[in-house]
């Protein structure tokens, strides 16, 4: 029997042998490894973790003590310690266990969470409270090198000054995020590992030390000069410790137990303290070591072989970088730009052959979109490729910096409308909602890949901010294959009928061309529009439409409240043109949890058959 067999809580962890624990890890490894090549998930960030987590686990108390892991996609081997190990082949799928912490599925989860930076500042706030409700339990913080590069770590650790007792902060340093690290945080990090020399001479001169006579009243008049040396010779400055904490580390994140020993030292410490540990992302799987960026978010794989099962089908990521790729040769005034996501977005060819003119920033989408201002205001074109559920941490900076200085910038808004397994924090729903309303920015949203290369190419020729949404995945192939010409808010009219109108905005163009059909299989001719733009919107092609139609139905891949329907309805009723119905579909105003798209378009009865009985329902109550 394997040890992992008995092991469902925390309380089971517990009364394992410490020579145990090691066994326990290659298990969890195994277990990790077969189920993930069968639901797909992140593999590499959560193989890396396995020793770090077991351990915490194994000193500390949750959910007393508090965990709040960065991003939350390192959470597998925390899941499978806080019972829900049995239900871990329901991963990421609808209705089954959440890829990410999630505080609606166990008391263990502190929060719901799925973007990065955001844990020391949750953290410190979680001790203040239990400081001022004078409680007395622990508060630990992981976070990984990666998510350090993000703006709202760094406010996070400046405030921890304002904490009077302990929190521990974990740095698990893989030198990572998604893809590569890159910057002086990492550089600096790099020179912190340099010295294991020196930590390791450390400990080795204090067990020494502590073993013989007056040895302890050596070591406290040493400590003075340690710090001395430490700072003026070993480290200069270490930056964590000018920040109010005690530092130590590095220490390596696979030995359990180093790490019990750590954690057993500091856990009950009345300091702030950070804690490194240098991990290896992908430890114990050969192929996702060799590749960790490829198994980060991975699809279903072969374990043994270690090939992921992939589409041949070109998709709209794959098509962006394609497209890049072309302009690259013919333009030298553009640059690209992306914060830690170049292979998820399809540009890691364009990185490779373009370096001068590509700029992976880290995991600082605010600084991405002021450093396009800069760049613009210079006369070079930025293209900022980001995923729509990660834009929302730049809102003020498109406003303030891209929109109201009016200058081109173009964001490429990857993974728009629903992208599936990865769930609440990640579903691209309300893109459109903030977007439409801000001044000078240009939003529109493609039928398919053809038009998407269009777009682009359109957005280039233009002198406006300009924002381009599109889906995960392919492209639908679309029965209207003919491209009329891009001009500023201007519909394209496929199908001219009578009585319903359908406008189906970008991916949602698919099932408007759908019900088209399954209306003409009732007898009805409806007019077939794919509108391009949200903003601006076409007054003309509105107006007539209003004035020689029963019935407008609307379809968007983001919520209904002031998204692209809201557009439409306002500027109708402003105009006295709101005699004519209409039928919206979109999303609620929800946080919309995990499973396949087309599960969850199905959830909402947003597939191609619902909306056409709807509209059926409808058009007979209009007549």
């Amino acid at each position: 029997m394997k040890i992992l067999d008995n092991i469902n809580y925390p309380s089971d962890l517990k009364k394992l042998k410490k020579s145990e624990l090691s066994k326990l890890c290659e298990e969890i490894r195994e277990f990790l490894i077969t189920n993930i090549s069968n639901t797909g998930g992140h593999l590499s960030s959560n193989l890396g973790v396995v020793e770090l987590t077991v351990a915490m686990h194994y000193v500390f108390n949750a959910p007393e003590d508090k965990f709040i892991f960065d991003v939350s996609h390192q959470c597998y081997t925390h899941k499978i310690l806080t019972g829900r190990k049995n239900e871990f082949l329901t991963l990421r799928q609808e209705h089954g266990l959440s890829g990410f912490t999630n505080k609606d599925e166990s008391k263990y989860d502190t929060f719901t969470l799925g973007h990065s930076s955001t844990s020391i500042a949750m953290a410190t706030g979680i001790a203040i409270a239990r400081d001022i409700k004078k409680e007395n339990y622990k508060v630990v913080a992981v976070i990984g090198d990666g998510s350090l590069t993000g703006g709202l770590a760094y406010e996070g650790l400046n405030n921890i000054s304002l904490l009077k007792s302990n929190i521990i902060v974990i740095l698990n340093d893989n030198d990572m995020s998604i893809s590569k690290s890159v910057g002086s945080l990492t550089k600096y990090l790099n020179k912190l590992r340099a010295k294991k020399r020196y930590f390791k001479f450390k400990s080795t001169t204090t067990n020494i030390l502590c073993k013989i006579p007056f040895g302890k009243f050596i070591l406290k008049r040493l400590d003075k000069a340690k710090r001395f040396l430490k700072y003026q010779f070993i480290n200069q400055s270490v930056i964590f410790e000018n920040l109010g904490f005690k530092y130590v580390g590095p220490i390596p994140g696979h030995d359990i137990d180093t790490l019990i020993t750590v954690f057993e030292e500091i856990k009950n410490q009345n300091e702030k303290i950070l804690l490194h540990i240098k991990t290896k992302k992908g430890k114990g799987y050969q192929y996702a070591e060799n590749n960790p960026t490829a198994f980060h978010g991975v699809g279903k794989f072969d374990k043994n072989s270690g090939i992921i099962k992939k589409s041949d089908a070109l998709t709209y990521s794959s098509v962006v970088g394609n497209k890049l790729m072309k302009m690259a040769n013919k333009n030298k005034d553009f640059v690209v730009i992306t914060a830690a996501m170049t292979d998820g977005t399809g540009i890691s060819t364009f990185y490779r052959k373009h370096k001068d003119r590509f700029f992976d920033v880290g995991i600082a989408e605010e600084y991405a979109v002021s450093f396009c201002a800069g760049l613009s205001s210079e006369n070079i074109k930025p293209i900022f490729i980001v995923y729509s559920t990660f834009i929302q941490r730049a809102y003020d900076q498109i406003i303030h910096d891209i929109c109201l200085n009016n200058l081109f910038a173009m964001f490429l808004i990857d993974r728009a409308g629903i992208v599936g397994e990865d769930g609440k924090t990640h579903q691209g729903i309300y893109d459109i909602a903030m977007l439409a309303n801000i001044p000078n920015l240009v939003l529109v949203a493609p039928r398919d890949t053809i038009e998407l290369e269009n777009m682009i190419d359109y957005g280039m020729s233009q002198s406006l901010p300009i924002a381009i949404r599109y889906k995960k995945g392919t492209s639908y192939p679309t029965k209207f294959n003919t491209y009329t010409k891009i001009k500023l808010g201007k519909y394209e009219i496929l199908n001219k009928g009578n009585d319903i109108a359908l406008i189906g905005l970008g991916a949602f163009f698919e099932t408007a061309e759908k019900i088209y059909f399954l209306l003409k299989q009732n007898g009805i001719n409806a007019t077939l529009i794919n509108p391009r733009f949200v903003t601006p919107i076409d007054k003309e092609t509105l107006h007539e439409i209003a004035l020689s139609h029963k019935l407008i139905v609307t379809l968007e891949d983001g919520i209904l409240s002031g998204g692209f329907a809201s557009q439409i309805a306002s500027y109708l009723y402003e105009n006295g043109l709101n005699k004519i119905d209409m039928l919206n579909f979109g999303y609620p105003k929800d946080f919309i949890s995990h499973g396949k798209r087309e599960d969850i378009i199905k959830r909402y009865s947003l597939d191609a058959n619902s909306i056409t009985d709807k509209i059926l329902e409808k058009y007979k109550a209009l007549k």
